[in-house]
């Protein structure tokens, strides 16, 4: 009888572990609030890389928070300027520098980037049947914008991976198809 007992109270154990780790790894960000569009000032808004401007008193949604990271964290790919002058605005988050779109870095929303902590770190991102490997340089701010410290741009979604021209390149996407795609990345 002993034997039952304690055959029962590993499985329950197991299936209580099993379970706990079925609901970390299907976590959902749910969103945090939402802001007014603002119509930018003439000029002030960097339509580069296809970017979208706020609309006046459209509610965008921000969020805290992104999917749990995981060894295949779903995502959405965007095409971003780094360099000076361009829509990704202001220098990187990260080291305050601007960076080359020959070279493969991104800018991951807020919940990812997490308050920095992936910063300078690489990551590999998967899509199109290749990987690269891309350093992560920025925030792609999911809590704040059309303002003019993020070029008038709305927000980013939750689950933005904002890359550089060398990142498609990689991926082999042809350059009429850059600007949106789904992917999968991970901690490199």
């Amino acid at each position: 009888m002993k034997t039952f007992g304690l055959k029962a109270s590993l499985l329950l154990i197991a299936i209580l572990v099993f379970t706990d780790c079925l609901n970390v790894e299907g976590q959902v960000c749910h969103p945090s609030g939402k802001i007014r569009g603002k119509k930018p000032p003439p000029g002030e808004c960097n339509q580069g890389n296809d970017s979208d401007c706020c609309k006046e008193g459209k509610l965008y949604t921000t969020y805290k928070c992104s999917p749990t990271a995981s060894s295949h964290t779903k995502a959405y790919l965007t095409l971003n300027g780094f360099e000076k002058d361009e829509d990704g605005g202001a220098p990187s988050e990260c080291d305050n520098q601007y960076h080359s779109d020959d070279t493969p870095v991104v800018a991951l929303s807020t919940g990812w980037y997490n308050k920095g902590s992936r910063c300078l770190n690489n990551i590999t991102i998967t899509a199109n049947g290749r990987s690269v490997v891309a350093m992560v340089v920025d925030e792609c701010d999911s809590t704040m914008g059309c303002d003019s410290d993020h070029d008038y741009q709305p927000p980013c979604a939750n689950n933005i991976v904002d890359a550089s021209r060398a990142v498609w390149k990689a991926l082999g996407v042809p350059q009429d198809q850059w600007g949106g795609l789904d992917i999968t990345w991970t901690n490199a």
